[in-house]
């Protein structure tokens, strides 16, 4: 009898320890997918925002479909608890002003599904790029066409306010031969939340800006901004993770410049550049920069070439080629790397495809990873 009992006993416990081991399995599963959203231009093939589930295990992509309806996203962030979603929509006209508009999302943890919450007009036409202060209570928006940077008020649930401050690069400043034209492109708060940092594509400078988070106000830095040598392009920066360098990729040029930051007086000092294509081929233009979560390597996309140029990051900042990786598709306007620095996923914009890569983390190597995804006309990617 006792021995009956000892064998069901232990058979028991087998079936709860394997009833606990699928448990563990199935919380390591749930653990190892993220949702990712892919902004794109909305018209034949797109209608918005689209959501996708990553598998951080495996490098697999799974479509989840249309997540909101909005007009051409081009570019996307969310909140740091990532309930929230913005959006620009890169229009020329909105509500009858020649400005684009940005939208705010509620995200469903559930299905991905993204809830409209408000629009803002942008200020300004062509906004292109978007970014929030290190409280998430503001929101700045580069606006291309319109030449400008605008920074909008988040209220705690999501809504949008209007602008309280528009700033713009000096198009006449002294030692140009003719005005240029501004061309606003990127934005991004420095890790103090002192300053707002904005690239100007027609200018070809790093605009500098003092952020006061109490007001919502920028006011020119003193020096304003660090010159590029004429015919760069700055299009977007990328700040290395523990050191004050700065790297900025130059999309008329195909050049990455770095740059020192001093954090105290809010001054960028160039010192170097690099080619992002090889000796051999004259066409095309850069698109997207990132440096790896250890610091050690700086990626950056070309467009015509169609890959992504891999560099070591050495002493000051120097950078070192290690690769060119095809992006297996035409158009990478937009890559990100997971936030784990062990994946990479380039938008490839004439091809309609995502194509995923792992990163070998002791060379920053790229290698492709399973089939390509279709999504229309993808421009940028959100990892949540």
């Amino acid at each position: 009898m006792l021995k009956a009992k000892l064998i069901v006993i232990t058979a028991l416990a087998g079936l709860v320890g394997t009833a606990i081991a699928d448990r563990r399995n199935e919380a390591r599963a749930i653990s190892s997918e993220r949702a990712l959203y892919v902004g794109t231009y909305t018209g034949a093939t797109s209608r918005g925002i689209y959501a996708f589930r990553f598998d951080d295990s495996s490098g697999g992509l799974t479509p989840l479909g249309l997540a909101a309806q909005t007009p051409s996203p081009s570019f996307l962030t969310s909140s740091a608890n990532g309930r929230l979603v913005f959006a620009v929509n890169e229009l020329q006209s909105f509500r009858g002003a020649a400005s684009g508009s940005v939208t705010s999302f509620a995200v469903d943890p559930v299905t991905a599904k993204l809830t409209e919450i408000s629009v803002q007009p942008s200020r300004g036409a062509g906004p292109c790029h978007l970014a929030l202060d290190r409280t998430g209570r503001y929101l700045a928006v580069a606006n291309y066409a319109g030449g400008n940077f605008a920074l909008f008020p988040v209220a705690a649930d999501g809504r949008l306010q209007p602008a309280t401050s528009v700033v713009a690069g000096d198009a006449s400043r002294p030692g140009r031969s003719t005005p240029a034209t501004r061309l606003g492109h990127m934005v991004e708060f420095e890790m103090h939340n002192r300053f707002l940092l904005a690239a100007d594509k027609g200018l070809d400078e790093l605009l500098v800006y003092r952020f006061d988070a109490s007001t919502g106000a920028l006011t020119p830095n003193r020096p304003p901004s660090a010159e590029l040598p004429p015919g760069s392009g700055p299009r977007h920066f990328a700040f290395h993770p523990s050191k004050n360098w700065l790297f900025a990729i130059n999309e008329l040029a195909s050049t990455i410049t770095t740059l020192s930051w001093d954090e105290t007086s809010g001054t960028l000092t160039p010192s170097g550049s690099v080619s992002t294509r090889p000796a051999d081929v004259a066409t095309g233009t850069t698109a997207e920069i990132a440096v790896h979560p250890n610091g050690r390597f700086v990626y950056g996309s070309n467009r015509g070439h169609d890959s992504i140029a891999v560099f070591s990051v050495g002493e000051g900042g120097a950078l070192t080629l290690v690769q060119y990786q095809s992006t297996r598709g035409k158009t990478p306007r937009h890559f990100a790397l997971d936030p784990m620095g062990r994946w990479l996923i380039a938008a490839n914009q004439e091809s309609g495809t995502l194509a995923v890569f792992s990163i070998d983390q002791n060379t920053g190597r790229l290698s492709p990873v399973g089939p390509l995804t279709m999504v229309g006309s993808p421009v940028n990617i959100l990892f949540m």
